[in-house]
């Protein structure tokens, strides 16, 4: 028999999270709710308004008959999390602050508070497992290959993990889907929220422009050409297409038999220099690396791999691509890919995989494009078009 708990679920207002806590009760579990606020500045505004969230998760609750307490992290979230989060923009990297959210809130600042209301365990609404194995703990992958957030996890200690609940890990979406609607959540066909949590839907540019100042420079092609100018290398990240401001412009020379109206790739962003470099086509050798460097490591078993052949996502939604570890020290791991991967970007995260297993991972501190981008030198001079002199008799 499945021994109880008191568990205190993460409700944030969405269906998985709430589908969480019904399992859990179906169980026997003793549950409570805490909701938690990470954000207030311009809360009240149609892009970021948890109160619409908090709403949604107290109806859940009301539903569940279970009790829900409203818990105000948002000093921690600026602490911990934004202020690594623009830190990380003005370098030229790109961060992800949900991997830093879950590590500094949700299963450290969270879990301190449940702990203290006298909870066993936590639970989340993520698509991930957890095992026992001997006397560690693994991470799984969420069973929907779609759904699942074991990326997002890997900075998970075996502390955390070990308190930790992933009620709908072992579910399809569409079963938590159909579950809710079973059941008579309120927001069983709520639109699962998209990108990150304290800038919502608004225009991602608009967001940064109110905290990082931006200096507008040269936009080049790969033959050293300005092809226009960029509004501040903190907007634009590696692999970037929309919103660059060229794509009318023809290709200076030979664009790699991409064709003239081929689209503009963001390639590389040299702060020192501060340039903007594009190229045209998706598979510009430019844009793919056989080789990265990775720091700030941290491992689910507390120690690093020992194989060497393994598998690793070097973004979200990323099929995962079979690696070999070339180097691996106290902070340092060194991936070699073949084939070669497409915008490996700074700043997002390299997270290795022994099969279903998260093994953990860091964050991507350089990559090696298959063709070196040159340094940011003058063009050459276009040839200039010969005018024909006038016929002397």
């Amino acid at each position: 028999m499945t021994k109880k708990h008191k568990v205190v679920v993460g409700l944030s207002g969405g269906v998985d999270s709430a589908v969480s806590a019904w399992l859990l009760k179906q169980q026997g579990h003793e549950v409570l709710g805490i909701f938690m606020k990470n954000w207030e500045d311009d809360d009240d505004s149609e892009y970021c308004a948890s109160n619409v969230d908090f709403v949604d998760a107290a109806a859940v609750a009301d539903v569940l008959g279970i009790e829900i307490e409203h818990i105000n992290f948002a000093a921690e979230y600026k602490d911990r999390v934004f202020a690594q989060f623009l830190h990380e923009y003005q370098a030229g990297r790109t961060p992800n602050p949900d991997i830093l959210c879950n590590a500094e809130i949700k299963f450290k600042a969270f879990l301190d508070h449940a702990m203290a209301r006298g909870a066993d365990k936590i639970a989340t609404g993520h698509y991930a497992r957890v095992r026992q194995q001997g006397d560690a703990v693994q991470l799984l992958k969420g069973l929907d290959p779609g759904k699942d957030q074991s990326y997002f996890l890997h900075r998970l200690r075996q502390d955390q993990l070990r308190q930790t609940l992933f009620p709908v890990g072992e579910l399809h979406k569409s079963e938590v889907r159909r579950l809710a609607s079973e059941i008579g959540l309120p927001n069983a066909q709520k639109r699962d929220s998209t990108g990150i949590c304290f800038i919502g839907e608004r225009p991602f540019r608009d967001f940064l422009n109110r905290y990082i100042a931006s200096t507008p420079g040269p936009v080049r092609d790969e033959l050293g050409h300005c092809v226009g100018e960029h509004m501040g290398l903190s907007f634009y990240t590696l692999g970037q297409r929309q919103g660059l401001g060229i794509g009318g412009v023809k290709a200076s020379g030979a664009a790699r038999g991409a064709g003239d109206h081929a689209p503009w790739f963001v390639a590389r962003k040299d702060m020192a220099h501060n340039t903007l470099w594009v190229v045209q086509g998706h598979d510009h050798p430019w844009l793919l690396s056989q080789h990265l460097q990775a720091q700030d490591l941290s491992w689910v078993s507390g120690h690093a791999p020992e194989a060497i052949a393994l598998a690793a996502k070097t973004r979200y939604r990323q099929t995962d691509a079979p690696c070999h570890v070339t180097a691996i020290g106290p902070d340092l791991l060194s991936l070699r890919f073949d084939p070669a991967q497409w915008a490996v970007t700074p700043g997002q995260s390299a997270v290795l995989y022994d099969g279903e297993v998260c093994l953990g991972g860091g964050v991507i501190h350089q990559a090696s494009a298959l063709e070196r981008v040159l340094p940011l030198a003058e063009p050459a001079p276009r040839p200039r078009r010969r005018t024909r002199q006038p016929h002397r008799a």
